[in-house]
C-alpha cells in the first residue's frame, strides 16, 4: 500500500480550499486528494515528457482514486503576507493597487504522510516513486515540496490523525470535520459519463440507412459531449477556466468528502524558526551559465575549460568555508589533516561544457563519485555568479539539475546528446576519444617504458579502478583535433604541468565502460576529458 512522505523545503504550504477566494485567508489542510492526483499528473507532463497520460499512469490514478487516503499531519502554525498588487489603472495620478493576502501553513521541518489503502503492482509502484521524486511543488507555485515513497515497514496507521468520515463514525471534541475535494472512483465516473453522454445527444437524430453523418451533425455531437470528459484522468487534466466555461460549479469527476482532523490544527502565532535539515547526497549538480544580456557570444570560449572550472572551484570553496578552513573532502580533495585523498579520484570534478556545440561554455557539471554532501550542495547552489578573464561582465549561474549522472541521459535534444556522449550509453562503450587535450602528469621520456605516453595513460586508468586500454594517438592536424591545440593547459594557481603539451587520442577498451572519463593533469577541472564514440 503506497505512502507518500511530503516535506516542504521552504517551510511553507500554500493552498486555498475549493470554493473559497484567496483573500478569505483560509488554508486547505491537509492537501485534498484531488490536488494530490492532479499534481502527480502535472509532474508527468512536465518532467517525463508525456504528450498524453500513458496507460500505466491511468491505471495508477484509477487505483489511487478508488479509496480515500489517510493523513498524518504535523503541528503547524498559520501565517500570511499582504501584497498591494497594481491593477493597471491610475487614480489621482497614482497607480491603483488592490490588497492580496497570501495565507500559508508554516510547516517548518514537519512532514506529511499520505497513505492510500490500495494495492499497486511493481510497475505502478515504480511510476509513483518516479513521479514523487520529480514533484517540485504542491499547491501554489511557491509551495515547494520534496516527496518520496515510504516503505510499508515504516508506517504506523494508528498514528494517522486525518481520516475519512464514515457513517456512524463519532469523534470527541479533539477532532473536527472538514470538507475536501476528492475524485470519484474511475468506474463510477465512467458509468455516469455514459448515461450523461446518451442524454446529451438524444435529441440529435442519426442519418437514416447508409447515409453518412453530416459535418453539422458531428460538430453538434462534439459540442454536446464536450462537458463530459471520457474518463477520470481527462477530468483531472482540465483547468478551472475549462470547467467554469462549461457551467460546472466544481470539476466533473470530483466529489466533496468529509474528513476528521485534529481540532484547531493551526495556531495563529509567531512562526517558529525553521531548522536546516541535511540534504541527501547526490552524484552531480548541473549549472547553466548565462550573461545578464542573454548574449551567447559573450560566454567564455571552450578553450577556457581549465581556468573557468578553476575560478568556479575557488569561488565555491570560499563560499562553503565563508573565509574559514572547512572539512569538505568532496570539494577540497583533502582529509581532516589537509592531506590529499587517496580514493581513486572520487572527489569533485568541475567540467566546463559546451552542450549546444557552439564552442562556448554554457554549462558546468560538478560530479563526485563519493557524492556531494550538504555543505557542497548548498555552496554550489548558493553561488549565483562567477567571472571570466577579459569578459564583459559577470556570468550568471542557475541550478538546472541534480541527482545521478544517469539523469543526464534524460535531457532533451540537442543538449541531451552532448551530455550523453560524456557519460556514454547505459551499457557503456569500448571506444572513447579526446574531447579536451590530455596533459601528461609526468615527463615523457624516451628511456623507461613507465614514462612513455601509453603507460602514463594506463597508469591513470588503473588509479581510477578502470581496465587498461589500447592508446591510439590521433594526428594533431585533423579537423577534430586541431581546435584542441588552443586550449589553456596550465593552471593559474597550483602545480604546473611537467610539460605544457596536449595530446589527442582514442582509447580502445576490451570491455565496455561508462563515463565521465577524465585523465591526466588538470583532469578535475576538465582537461583529459573523453567522449564516447560508436
Amino acid at each position: 500500500m503506497p505512502t507518500l512522505k511530503l516535506r516542504f523545503p521552504g517551510g511553507r504550504y500554500h493552498a486555498t480550499p475549493w470554493g473559497h477566494h484567496v483573500n478569505e485567508g483560509l488554508i486547505e489542510w491537509p492537501p485534498s486528494p484531488w490536488r494530490l492526483l492532479r499534481a502527480l499528473i502535472a509532474c508527468g507532463f512536465s518532467t517525463q515528457q508525456w504528450r498524453e497520460v500513458p496507460p500505466l499512469a491511468t491505471a495508477l490514478i484509477g487505483k489511487l482514486a478508488l479509496d480515500l487516503p489517510l493523513y498524518k499531519l504535523p503541528e503547524v502554525t498559520a501565517a500570511h503576507t499582504r501584497h498591494f498588487m497594481p491593477v493597471g489603472s491610475l487614480k489621482n495620478g497614482r497607480e491603483s493597487t488592490t490588497l492580496v493576502w497570501d495565507t500559508f501553513a508554516n510547516v517548518g521541518e514537519g512532514e506529511i504522510l499520505v497513505h492510500w489503502p490500495c494495492e499497486l503492482n511493481s510497475d505502478e509502484t515504480a511510476l509513483l516513486a518516479l513521479l514523487a521524486h520529480n514533484l517540485n511543488y504542491l499547491g501554489r507555485s511557491e509551495s515547494w515540496v520534496e516527496a518520496e515513497l515510504t516503505p510499508d515497514s515504516e508506517i504506523e496507521l494508528n498514528k494517522f490523525n486525518a481520516i475519512p468520515h464514515h457513517e456512524r463514525d463519532q469523534r470527541d471534541q479533539r477532532f473536527e470535520q472538514i470538507s475536501l475535494m476528492a475524485p470519484v472512483p474511475a468506474d463510477s465516473y465512467k458509468a455516469w459519463q455514459i448515461d450523461k453522454a446518451k442524454e446529451a445527444v438524444a435529441h440529435l437524430e442519426l442519418p437514416v440507412g447508409t447515409k453518412k453523418p453530416t459535418a453539422k451533425y458531428l460538430k453538434d455531437r462534439e459540442r454536446e459531449l464536450a462537458p463530459y470528459p471520457p474518463n477520470l484522468v481527462a477530468c483531472l487534466t482540465k483547468d478551472t477556466s475549462w470547467w467554469k466555461g462549461h457551467g460546472w460549479s466544481q470539476p466533473p469527476g470530483s466529489q466533496r468528502v468529509i474528513y476528521w482532523r485534529p481540532s484547531q490544527p493551526m495556531q495563529v502565532t509567531a512562526p517558529a524558526r525553521r531548522g536546516i535539515y541535511e540534504l541527501p547526497r547526490v552524484e552531480m549538480i548541473l549549472l547553466a551559465i548565462s550573461t545578464p544580456s542573454g548574449n551567447k557570444s559573450a560566454l567564455p570560449s571552450i578553450t577556457r575549460t581549465l581556468p573557468q572550472a578553476e575560478l568556479f572551484h575557488r569561488a565555491v570553496v570560499g563560499l562553503a568555508g565563508k573565509g574559514e578552513r572547512i572539512f569538505c573532502p568532496e570539494l577540497t580533495g583533502k582529509d581532516e589533516q589537509g592531506r590529499p585523498l587517496k580514493n581513486g579520484h572520487r572527489h569533485a570534478h568541475v567540467l566546463s561544457l559546451d552542450l549546444d556545440e557552439d564552442r562556448r561554455i554554457d554549462h558546468l557539471l560538478i560530479f563526485a563519485k563519493m557524492g556531494l554532501g550538504d555543505t557542497a550542495q548548498r555552496a554550489i547552489a548558493g553561488l549565483r555568479r562567477i567571472w571570466t578573464k577579459g569578459g564583459a561582465g559577470d556570468l550568471q549561474l542557475a541550478v538546472v539539475g541534480r541527482g545521478s549522472l544517469s539523469d543526464l541521459r534524460r535531457l532533451l535534444t540537442p543538449i541531451g546528446n552532448s551530455a550523453t556522449s560524456l557519460i556514454g550509453p547505459e551499457r557503456g562503450t569500448r571506444y572513447w576519444t579526446s574531447n579536451t587535450p590530455f596533459v601528461p602528469p609526468r615527463f615523457i621520456k624516451s628511456m623507461g617504458k613507465s614514462n612513455d605516453l601509453a603507460n602514463q595513460v594506463n597508469a591513470e586508468l588503473r588509479s581510477r579502478g578502470l581496465p587498461e586500454a589500447e592508446v591510439v594517438i590521433l594526428p594533431g592536424n585533423a579537423d577534430e583535433t586541431l581546435p584542441l591545440r588552443h586550449f589553456i593547459r596550465k593552471r593559474r594557481k597550483g602545480n604546473s604541468p611537467p610539460q605544457d603539451i596536449g595530446f589527442s587520442f582514442q582509447l580502445n577498451f576490451s570491455e565496455p565502460i561508462q563515463g565521465p572519463l577524465l585523465l591526466g593533469y588538470g583532469s578535475h577541472f576538465g582537461l583529459g576529458m573523453f567522449r564516447a564514440v560508436s
